[in-house]
């Protein structure tokens, strides 16, 4: 009795330990589930248990460069629990330390414990990534800039080890079209530190502005950084009131009254920069300077003349007048700019542009074509390279590498120059720049390019993006250095409007450029992405809500149409009009499906948790009978294209350009061989199976119209970035005629999907009559 009593407890004690470790479990897996870093680390471990926060607690660090890093976590930490910590160095309750031995520079180590909390790093950059984590794992609340009455501040257990997939993770910022003040780019880079992005692009002088101080060219600054109102500031001014969107006003701190002229522009004085580029320094960034030149360069050639080929200096064909590099002078001009820069940047590298340079003066130019003929170059190409050349043997000579647009590739690259690749329709840059030998960085204007329009498929498109090609030796893997997000600033006034146009995208970029690949899914992402947002919102980050789903932009219907309207952040609201007006906040409030019977336009637009409004969308839900087929004679396989010689910005004038050439195709895309000024016209029959509403997703950049049976079933014309429209047409089995019309100036986009009511892809027929 007694052994068997032994035996009944042994195995009560059995299954209490098999429960609790069931609870533990259990719980690890519901704390992992709470946790949404962002970009995903290589390893992590949660552990049961919590660190608590206390007031008085220390930040040790054991070696002096680290206290930098613990200064500023203890301003991260100090404001929203209002505890007083200290910095001390050696061991504190939160440690700091440099890591030995074998590691991937920027990759750190993580353990908190109830006890401790210990990040190690390989070198700084490695122990603030480490502490962008302890960030995140702390509740949003962290993030605000006054005190949070909380009854605790708790890290989760956890053992992480993490490192970066690509030494370079970062974001280019043009200030000459639209100028950002010293606190705004401060606000940026505290943001990229977040998320783990460490190279700073500062794109600091342009045709429409000069903003860095030049001691030795005053002017430069005290003339090229204001000017009058262009037509960048009016397109915006016009936005803000079509789209009742105070994110496009030009602020009034960038205005100034010069006599009798009110103009736009700022400047940072070289103490400014010492600040900004010691600020991101602390924060593991490192600033990159872009002065772009020999194109781009009016701010300067405005101001100082002599340094252009001629006295009227302007606009060419399409871009502006360049630097002359036949004259001496001009070039001692760039060299004496950059010897002040070179002392305000520490870092090895700087950025000298040379992207779309106008050479038509060079060939004019009597002082260009003897330099070509002493230097025995064939072509302005050479000139060019030329160029680029001889300023790379003055970065050298100063301590400095040169980072250049792909552009420099062309008339020939030096052996030791880092290419920037951004034309997307020169998708050979890569391959080419990495079998030189030369390192390359990857921001193809098609996905990395911010400021473009965004749409559903923005963030998917860069999360998926492949950095390297499968074709890509070990050698040339290890030369593609990373990617970069761009914004330029034409259309972008206000910083409020700046991190509309980068956040979430940069989240995205941020994973990529961190994240093994094996460790990214998007599904996974995009969760752990909504819940950033709310981190996001106490930051006060006006980022853009992700797009509305369960819609088109037009929606067929037979009988009754059902409005079904997503909004994946739940902490915004949807507001709606059925007449043409814009939604403002006391417009109808979406809070469940609507049904239609006719044919109604909406117009939906979202609204922050605090009342600001943010997009518009507006939408069709049409009533329509099924469009009956035809029975066309002499069809032959493929779809017809015209290609016309046509340089506009509307489908609707193609045809009347000259023709190229006609081509026979079997789907909708642009026809090899079909380059520079395009203007498509694809014509046929398509057919379907059945009965049904199909949906149509025509892709495009530049502008595109899709027509069927005589109806617009898509319009998505006009000058634009890669973007695709979706629109609806119920068909009736058989063939349907069919127009597609599609116009670019470089390469170009053009695609075609067609799914029936099931989701299901349909190719069809595709035919032309003879």
């Amino acid at each position: 009795m007694k052994r068997r009593e032994k035996f009944s407890v042994s195995i009560l004690l059995a299954i209490c330990t098999l429960l609790l470790g069931c609870l533990v479990s259990c719980q690890r897996t519901s704390i992992a589930s709470e946790i949404a870093l962002l970009p995903v680390p290589a390893e992590m471990e949660v552990h049961k248990g919590n660190f608590t926060l206390k007031d008085g607690m220390t930040i040790g660090y054991d070696m002096p460069e680290l206290k930098p890093a613990a200064d500023h976590l203890l301003s991260l930490l100090s404001v929203p629990t209002g505890y007083k910590f200290r910095t001390v160095e050696g061991k504190g309750d939160i440690r700091l330390a440099l890591n030995q031995g074998e590691g991937v520079s920027g990759g750190y180590v993580l353990n908190i414990t109830s006890e401790e909390v210990i990040v190690g790093g390989y070198g700084y950059g490695g122990v603030i990534a480490g502490i962008s984590t302890l960030r995140q794992l702390l509740p949003p609340d962290m993030e605000a800039k006054t005190r949070v009455e909380r009854e605790t501040w708790e890290l989760p257990c956890v053992s992480i080890m993490d490192k970066p997939r690509f030494e370079w993770r970062g974001l280019m910022l043009d200030v000459s079209r639209h100028f950002f003040s010293k606190e705004e780019v401060k606000e940026l880079l505290d943001l990229m530190s977040l998320y783990k992005l460490n190279k700073f692009h500062w794109h600091l002088t342009d045709d429409q502005g000069w903003r860095i101080e030049i001691k030795k060219y005053p002017l430069l600054t005290q003339k090229g950084a204001w000017r009058r109102w262009n037509k960048h500031d009016r397109q915006c001014m016009k936005l803000a009131v079509s789209e009742d969107n105070q994110d496009f006003d030009i602020p009034v701190d960038k205005l100034y009254v010069m006599a009798t002229d009110t103009v736009y522009g700022g400047f940072y004085t070289q103490d400014d920069i010492r600040e900004i580029v010691s600020y991101a320094a602390v924060r593991g960034i490192d600033v990159i300077p872009e002065i772009d030149m020999p194109g781009h360069f009016l701010a300067a050639i405005g101001n100082y003349p002599g340094i252009s080929c001629f006295e009227q200096a302007d606009w060419g064909e399409q871009f502006s007048s360049p630097v002359c590099p036949g004259k001496e002078h001009a070039l001692e001009f760039c060299k004496d700019v950059y010897k002040e820069v070179f002392e305000l940047f520490p870092y090895e590298y700087v950025h000298i542009g040379g992207d779309e340079v106008e050479k038509n003066n060079w060939k004019k130019c009597p002082d260009c074509q003897r330099r070509m003929r002493e230097n025995r170059l064939k072509d302005e190409k050479e000139l060019h390279s030329w160029f680029i050349r001889h300023m790379e043997k003055f970065f050298n000579e100063n301590g400095k590498q040169m980072i250049g647009w792909d552009e420099i590739l062309e008339g020939g690259l030096s052996e030791t120059a880092t290419v920037m690749w951004w034309r997307t329709w020169q998708p050979n840059v890569v391959e080419e720049t990495t079998l030189q030998g030369n390192n390359v960085i990857c921001c193809p204007n098609a996905w990395f390019y911010l400021d473009y329009q965004q749409d559903e498929k923005s963030l998917k498109n860069i999360y998926e993006y492949a950095v390297l090609s499968e074709g890509m030796d070990v050698l040339q893997s290890t030369l593609v250095r990373g990617i970069q997000g761009n914004l330029w600033t034409e259309r972008v006034p206000s910083y409020e409007r700046l991190q509309y146009l980068v956040f979430p995208r940069l989240l995205a970029i941020a994973e990529l450029a961190w994240s093994k690949p094996q460790r990214m899914n998007w599904d996974d992402f995009n969760s752990r992405m909504l819940s950033q947002l709310r981190r996001l919102n106490v930051l006060d980050v006006n980022y853009r809500i992700p797009d509305l789903e369960g819609f088109y932009h037009s929606n067929v219907f037979i009988d009754t149409g059902r409005v079904s309207v997503v909004c994946p952040d739940p902490s915004a609201m949807v507001r709606y009009t059925t007449d043409g007006t814009v939604p403002v906040s006391d417009s109808p409030e979406y809070v469940g499906m609507l049904s239609v019977a006719r044919t109604t336009d909406f117009t939906f637009r979202t609204f922050r948790a605090g009342g600001e409004k943010e997009d518009i969308v507006r939408t069709r839900f049409i009533k329509q009978e099924y469009a009956r087929a035809t029975c066309p004679d002499t069809l032959a396989p493929g779809l017809k294209a015209v290609w016309h010689e046509y340089r506009g910005s509307s489908c609707r004038e193609i045809p009347d350009a000259p023709v190229n050439g006609t081509y026979i195709i079997d789907d909708v895309f642009i026809p090899d061989g079909v380059r520079g000024n395009i203007g498509l016209v694809i014509t046929g029959f398509m057919s379907v199976p059945k009965d049904d509403i199909y949906t149509f997703f025509l892709m495009s950049d530049d502008g595109s119209t899709l027509v069927m049976d005589d109806e617009t079933v898509i319009d998505n014309d006009g000058a634009h970035s890669p973007r695709e429209v979706v629109g609806q047409r119920a068909l009736k089995a058989g063939y349907h005629p069919v127009e597609i019309r599609y116009f670019d100036y470089n390469g170009g986009l053009l695609e075609l999907r067609v799914l029936d009511s099931a989701g299901n892809e349909v190719r069809g027929s595709r035919v032309y009559m003879h």
